[in-house]
């Protein structure tokens, strides 16, 4: 044979042989398919539920591991699931405020883009909802057409994400759509839910219709999970497939859905993984594991077990798969903005223990919100309210403002009805929770602590959110951010602190100092002045929370202007603070009332046309007035 044959040979059969180890590598790796769903707890007859009709889940757990301490980030879908396409606590990323746009640091990038390095093929269907922009290279296909059978090379492992909606809020508060997702199942009778009716709603027959429909999706998002697993048979991928099932965060009703307690954030997780991806006896069929798992670990598990590299800054950490860390101690939530209301409240949870920390404790326990609002279960609520019929549950509810610090322990109260951070017996317990909270605030960087409006600004000019507290420039930022923020609740003897930290360089710091000087009320009088000279603050924020402070005071004259002013020509998430606190002060505001009216318009250029300084405007007039507007 002539050498150029040879050569040519030698070649075709090398060729061939990379090509078919490529081959055998590909397919020694697993797929992995997320199935998701919206707006549910553990609410499946597997997790001891006998109302719920899941037996696609059933089936699913019996073949795979059943997770019971599963949490996410946060009580609302956009935060929970920038954390977990990113593996970071949104917090640290500025994604933390309901419907906010945030822009991602040049080390950070969404998990798949790393999988997709590594050779799989990666779809989404369909749903991102981030709060940023998604990068290129992220997904192969992310559309409501994305699936695994379009990948063109059969061999090829896949990454696959499939979102169902059917399950959230919305299906339980439109007729329209629970009729539309749950058409062709069979109906149940409504009153069998009541036997495991949460204690803070009121035991009426709307309130059992609702927690009726409730279950309802759920038999329905099971029936489409079905759909996909028996997509897998069909195609033969079953063996080859790892199966991951979550919900992006709990309950879809009033106090869960928005809240830090575990109706708002336990959620189920399922893992099903063929024998032949099993390490260390992960996923033996019929197995529960009790191990804490915080959702924002699912990118790093991923990773894991695709066999790709893992991040240098990422928050997550595998729970399943080789040479995976020490299972966690904690997991953490946080709460900001929701819709149109800010909120600063964050969690900490140890396997029994949830401690709680309300940042502005000053605000009543729930604020007045348009989305769940317009729903059944809360009108009912607020029937029983103005009836005097309200039991304990529904009251503690409703009540004017919030403990700074509430602890729970779950085991035996795990609704979270009993708060023990005044109980002398945990001391210790509260302790130990309190400090692995701020610790965590200082680790992560928490943006939370920085106003909204800063955060846009500040985001402008240094290219990201994560880069306002993220760099080493920013390391003793957070720590007086937190001292500022703690101060702000700590009363009448903290004021001298306060009136000196209402001069720090940073307007945040300042911001914080405002806010805890306004909630002494006529107790902080001693500083009216301060706070005259802040109604002039460079930051809109700072100006806004001075402008309350003296109202709280019985100062209004020189601050009704000011918050006029910003919704006049402030920014827009400066003007939904201004908007909020024309709403707290009441009949403070009445004398500013034509302005309010005139404000209380859609603009162009904002979020939703500013829908939610609208909606904060329509409440305060509706409350001055005697009216009953109703905006979207």
């Amino acid at each position: 044979m002539k050498p150029c044959k040879v050569i040519c040979l030698l070649i075709t059969v090398l060729t061939c042989f990379l090509a078919t180890g490529k081959a055998n590598e590909a397919s020694d790796r697993p797929n992995i398919l997320w199935l998701s769903c919206e707006d549910i707890s553990a609410h499946l007859h597997c997790y001891g539920y006998p109302n719920a009709r899941t037996p696609n889940l059933d089936r699913l757990a019996a073949q795979g591991t059943r997770y019971t301490n599963a949490f996410v980030t946060a009580g609302v879908c956009a935060p929970c699931r920038s954390a977990i396409i990113t593996g970071m606590y949104q917090t640290s990323l500025g994604t933390h405020h309901m419907r906010c746009k945030a822009e991602l640091p040049p080390h950070v990038k969404p998990f798949p883009t790393y999988v997709r390095e590594a050779g799989y093929y990666c779809t989404n269907s369909s749903k991102q909802d981030y709060q940023f922009k998604t990068p290129k290279g992220v997904w192969d296909e992310s559309s409501g057409k994305a699936h695994w059978k379009k990948r063109p090379d059969k061999n090829q492992p896949f990454f696959a994400v499939f979102n169902y909606t059917g399950c959230h809020e919305s299906g339980i508060a439109s007729k329209g759509k629970y009729d539309s997702v749950t058409e062709g199942l069979e109906k149940i009778d409504r009153s069998v839910a009541v036997e495991s009716l949460p204690p803070y709603y009121p035991d009426t027959p709307i309130v059992r219709e609702d927690w009726g429909r409730y279950y309802d999706v759920i038999t329905a998002m099971d029936r489409w999970v079905g759909e996909h697993l028996q997509a897998l048979e069909d195609a033969g991928e079953a063996d080859n497939t790892i199966v991951v099932y979550w919900s992006d965060h709990g309950v879809g009703l009033p106090r869960a859905k928005r809240w830090l307690y575990d109706s708002g954030m336990h959620v189920p997780l399922i893992v099903r993984i063929p024998e032949k991806y099993r390490v260390d006896g992960q996923g033996t069929p019929g197995t529960v594991s009790d191990q804490l798992v915080s959702l924002i670990d699912l990118g790093p598990t991923t990773l894991n077990l695709a066999g790709s590299k893992m991040p240098e800054r990422v928050h997550g950490q595998a729970f399943l798969g080789a040479n995976t860390p020490a299972p966690r101690d904690y997991v953490y939530g946080a709460r900001d903005r929701m819709d149109e209301r800010y909120d600063i409240i964050r969690a900490t949870r140890d396997k029994r223990y949830k401690y709680i920390r309300n940042y502005e404790s000053f605000k009543t326990f729930y604020q007045y919100m348009n989305t769940p609002e317009r729903g059944a279960l809360m009108q009912e609520i607020r029937r029983v309210q103005s009836e005097g019929t309200a039991n304990e549950g529904v009251a503690k509810f409703l009540t004017p403002s919030k403990p700074i610090e509430e602890l729970y322990d779950t085991q035996i109260d795990p609704h979270e009805m009993n708060n023990l951070a005044s109980d002398p017996q945990y001391k210790n317990i509260l302790g130990r929770m309190r400090k692995t909270h701020l610790a965590w605030v200082l680790e992560t960087r928490d943006l939370g602590l920085v106003p909204e409006a800063e955060i846009n600004a500040r985001q402008g000019k240094l290219g990201s959110a994560w880069a306002i507290l993220g760099g080493d420039q920013a390391g003793t930022l957070i720590n007086r951010l937190r001292d500022a923020a703690s101060l702000s609740l700590e009363g009448a003897n903290s004021l001298p602190k306060m009136r000196q930290t209402l001069k720090d360089d940073d307007a945040a710091v300042r911001y914080w100092a405002a806010v805890g000087i306004g909630n002494l009320g006529t107790a902080g009088s001693a500083a009216k002045n301060d706070l005259t000279l802040a109604l002039a603050d460079d930051s809109e924020n700072v100006r806004v929370a001075a402008a309350r402070a003296l109202c709280r005071m019985n100062e209004p004259n020189e601050a009704l202007p000011v918050l006029v002013a910003v919704l006049d020509s402030g920014t827009q998430w400066a003007r939904v603070h201004a908007a909020n606190v024309l709403d707290e002060i009441d009949e403070q505001a009445r004398p500013v009332l034509d302005g309010m009216k005139q404000n209380n318009v859609y603009r162009k250029g904002f979020v939703a046309d500013g829908k939610y300084t609208v909606r904060v405007l329509n409440r305060a007039l509706n409350e001055l007035l005697g009216t009953n507007n109703v905006v979207p």
